[in-house]
């Protein structure tokens, strides 16, 4: 595959894990924070997933991932917090989770693009 293929499979994989999470009526997450994300583009890009009812966002669809991309919490009293896990940074506690996002965007490592098909080795 040429590196234009990769790069169009990877949107591909990244735009079909979206599309199950936005589909999800499962309760995994609230339902805002990925609607929160996905609006923004440059965070549409990014590989998703959700666990535990956050929301992760990762340059790579493969493991081992970086983590350098900032994690959405909800916190249990309201409002949220985003956490960097590559070094364990709190980068705020949002009231809103477009404050949440915003921060998340803010502090996306540099040279930060659409995710590939491949591990943080590959980074």
């Amino acid at each position: 595959m040429t590196n234009s293929e990769n790069q169009v499979r990877a949107a591909e994989i990244v735009a079909e894990k979206w599309k199950v999470i936005l589909d999800s009526e499962d309760d995994l997450i609230n339902p805002a924070m990925p609607r929160a994300a996905y609006a923004n583009p440059r965070l549409r890009e990014l590989f998703p997933t959700v666990s535990h009812g956050a929301l992760y966002l990762s340059r790579c669809i493969r493991y081992p991932r970086p983590h350098d991309v900032g994690t959405l919490f909800p916190r249990g009293g309201g409002g949220f917090m985003v956490i960097r896990q590559s070094d364990g940074t709190i980068l705020g506690e949002p009231e809103t989770v477009e404050e949440a996002v915003s921060l998340i965007v803010a502090n996306l490592p540099e040279g930060c693009g659409p995710a590939i098909d491949g591990t943080a080795d590959d980074l």
